[in-house]
């Protein structure tokens, strides 16, 4: 995006374009135009939550299969 201000921490820096991939994806499959300018501000609200969503949605699955991959190589699972 152009001009990013939020006031979110990244924890690990290197992942910023790994997001952004990750909210133009959800752009696309929701059928939602991202704004040229960077600015969302002109966007509906239920449109933003809607790209959230589907950015957390995606990203607990990526935590889920990385979680799963580390249980069956230790041989430990988790009750």
């Amino acid at each position: 995006m152009a001009n990013n201000q939020s006031s979110n921490q990244l924890v690990v820096k290197q992942a910023t374009s790994a997001l952004e991939q990750l909210k133009y994806e959800a752009c696309q499959e929701l059928g939602i135009q991202i704004p040229q300018d960077g600015y969302y501000g002109n966007m509906m609200t239920v449109d933003t939550g809607r790209i959230g969503g589907n950015i957390t949605r995606r990203l607990v699955q990526i935590a889920e299969q990385q979680l799963a991959g580390q249980s069956a190589q230790s041989g430990q699972f988790n009750r």
